[in-house]
């Protein structure tokens, strides 16, 4: 006997707000209605999704393994309906973009211009995440793509990686900071005020490598922020400084309201890379946007 997605959807329903009477609530059945669904999932499944308490009900690795999997089907049911809805418009999509602030910008500050003339006409929706978001999202299909900091670690097996740019790290300082020179250690900034992404993702790691290479001890006074707008308003309106790609600052630099120091003794680079997951064959649009950018990077 095949699964009906209609329980999978009452299933995720439970998972969601936790208690079989909740769920009941939520897409506004009975609760003995839920249960016998919920019931007849695990005889086609042959196994208990659920251990039920006074609290609620606890996921166990059957159920938690089929959730990961129901969230996949849903999303796919979803995008399905909006790709039909959308393709009666002669519209694209829809295509789900995810990754980090920085990740983001630079791949997208130089692909979308080029890729919305090749494709005038498509459905983008841009998520910003870390990496272990990002790759939960991936296997529930509720992205299609990440753009993501490549390299720090090996990426998980059931995905695909491919690098697109690299591009190298700078101190960037503000107008208040006029008085720093051009090429500095890391060292020699052990007592400045720093803001730093959150210790979280492959970004933050390869910023911490730089100070571990450079014997420069982690930064004690600073700003944990994973927010690149406020990182760069608080660096140009201040003497709080901080490590970024020269990409994501390009805007900045030019107009002089940040300034780049480069890091004395450093030759590493941060690279940037797109992420999929293998199993899934991808949407049209969006293998249509990894062949651009591989195009537009010369990778």
């Amino acid at each position: 006997m095949r699964i009906d997605p209609r329980t999978l959807r009452l299933f995720l329903a439970v998972c969601r707000e936790g208690t079989i009477s909740g769920a009941a609530r939520a897409e506004h059945l009975s609760q003995p209605s839920v249960s016998v669904a919920i019931n007849q999932l695990e005889r086609v499944l042959a196994t208990k999704l659920f251990e039920r308490n006074r609290q609620g009900i606890l996921l166990t690795p059957a159920g938690e393994a089929l959730k990961i999997k129901a969230q996949a089907v849903d999303s796919l049911l979803v995008s399905a309906q909006e790709e039909i809805k959308l393709l009666a418009e002669h519209i694209g999509g829809p295509l789900n973009i995810g990754g980090t602030p920085g990740a983001l910008a630079s791949v997208f500050g130089k692909v979308i211009s080029s890729f919305s003339e090749q494709y005038p006409r498509f459905n983008l929706r841009i998520v910003e995440c870390h990496d272990a978001k990002a790759q939960r999202l991936l296997r529930s299909y509720e992205l299609d793509l990440a753009i993501l900091t490549s390299g720090a670690t090996d990426s998980p097996e059931d995905f695909c990686e491919l690098p697109v740019m690299s591009d190298p790290f700078s101190i960037i300082v503000g107008r208040a900071n006029d008085d720093l020179p051009e090429k500095m250690s890391l060292k020699q900034l052990a007592t400045a005020r720093w803001v730093l992404p959150d210790k979280v993702g492959g970004f933050r790691r390869q910023i911490d490598a730089l100070f571990i290479n450079s014997d420069a001890a982690l930064p004690a006074n600073s700003i944990s922020c994973d927010s690149l707008l406020t990182t760069k308003f608080i660096v140009s309106s201040s003497r709080y400084i901080t490590i970024l790609p020269n990409e994501v600052v390009k805007t900045e630099l030019q107009n002089k309201s940040l300034r780049a120091i480069r890091i004395e003794g450093i030759a590493f680079q941060r690279k940037v890379g797109l992420l999929w997951l293998a199993e899934r064959k991808l949407p049209a649009i969006a293998q249509a946007f990894i062949d651009h950018t591989v195009q537009s990077f010369d990778v």
